[in-house]
């Protein structure tokens, strides 16, 4: 794993927020807010079990899209250029799908206990949430598509490092979080 320099970190975010226009709009700030308004206003709509269950139908939805054998089928007869948008509305559609019928299921229940947690929890989970998803759909586009995005952008959601980090952390806050509850939510 590469070592961090965080004075690159700062001097990188820095450059990144002084090339925000907003009269001229990119793709960085699109990303960005709806990364920060999806986790705000998204998570606490749904709260902390449905987006746990989202995370979960997420990661149902990356092994069924990554092994799906007919997919690469049909590989050979779309074209090549518009391949990455079918790969991500068969993502997205196979991810709501799962969300869907596993929020009306045994397993919701199963994962959430009946429990709302507390206020971070649910700030926590759907930060998470929505880091995972925009990394996931950004995995799908070209190379082409992705170089065109701010470095801190490509750094955090597109790269290899950043997409594993996306991966785990769903995991890892589930496992530490899981079952606690306070009275003073």
């Amino acid at each position: 794993m590469p070592n961090i320099d965080i004075g690159a970190l700062t001097s990188m975010a820095g450059s990144a927020a002084g090339a925000i226009n907003l009269s001229d709009p990119s793709w960085d700030l699109f990303i960005l807010m709806f990364f920060v308004v999806g986790a705000l206003l998204y998570g606490f709509t749904l709260g902390r079990e449905r987006v746990i269950v989202l995370i979960v139908s997420m990661y149902m939805g990356l092994a069924v899209i990554g092994n799906a054998p007919w997919l690469h089928d049909f590989q050979t007869q779309i074209a090549v250029g518009n391949f990455f948008a079918f790969q991500i509305t068969t993502f997205l559609g196979v991810f709501l799908f799962l969300f869907f019928f596993l929020s009306r299921s045994a397993l919701m229940r199963s994962l959430t206990l009946g429990d709302e947690g507390r206020w971070w929890h649910v700030l926590l989970f759907s930060f998470l949430q929505v880091g995972l998803l925009i990394s996931m759909t950004l995995s799908y586009l070209p190379k082409e598509a992705t170089d065109h995005l701010l470095v801190p952008t490509q750094l955090i959601f597109v790269s290899a490092e950043g997409r594993f980090v996306w991966i785990v952390l769903p995991i890892v806050a589930m496992v530490l979080l899981r079952g606690k509850t306070d009275d003073k939510k």
